[in-house]
């Protein structure tokens, strides 16, 4: 009978889920670091939410929802739930994240999706910078598209057809914590015209 006991006291100990951990960035340029645990339960609502895409551009729409929630759950555990999108509606907050935060967490949060399969039609890429009007520099993480889909944005070469993978930013600086991230092609992205988008 004691063995039960000890049995049922070290379930009751056990964690529910053995889910995944990554490392958040903030406070600006990664000054501080935190281990976010994302239990099986969300990690399943993210695979169900990505699972359903049935093209490249559905892929990024989910993806754009599923940032947001990954970030907004890692506000439940971090100081990043003070995060404000940009820099200036934050400034000071201690839990604030500058694009560069975003970036680095962004990429680890897109290769931890993509390490589980989850991202059927887009591999991750190392995090991308623009410069606008000489002094403005930002960064982002960034995805490919690998999967030609019907009504997909892929360009194709000229002369020979072959199609040229289509390259987009996951940036969730723009946005408070929680929000989804703004998802937009690298040309449109390097031009600045993400600003013309609906919040």
């Amino acid at each position: 009978m004691r063995w039960l006991l000890a049995l049922a006291l070290l379930a009751a100990a056990a964690p529910l889920s053995a889910g995944e951990a990554i490392s958040v960035c903030y406070n600006y340029g990664c000054l501080s670091q935190s281990d976010v645990h994302y239990a099986d339960e969300q990690l399943a609502q993210i695979r169900a939410l990505l699972g359903t895409a049935e093209s490249a551009a559905d892929e990024r729409a989910k993806l754009s929802l599923a940032m947001g929630w990954l970030l907004g759950w890692a506000g439940q555990q971090t100081p990043i739930a003070a995060d404000r999108g940009g820099n200036t509606a934050d400034d000071g907050v201690y839990g604030r994240m500058d694009c560069i935060d975003h970036s680095t967490t962004g990429t680890r949060l897109l290769r931890l999706l993509e390490a589980r399969g989850w991202l059927r039609f887009h591999r991750v890429l190392d995090p991308v910078w623009r410069v606008l009007y000489l002094f403005q520099v930002h960064h982002a993480a960034q995805i490919e598209e690998v999967v030609a889909t019907l009504g997909s944005e892929s360009g194709a070469n000229a002369g020979n057809g072959e199609a040229e993978p289509a390259r987009y930013v996951v940036d969730s600086w723009f946005r408070d914590n929680g929000q989804p991230a703004l998802v937009i092609d690298l040309q449109s992205w390097l031009d600045g015209q993400e600003e013309n988008l609906e919040p």
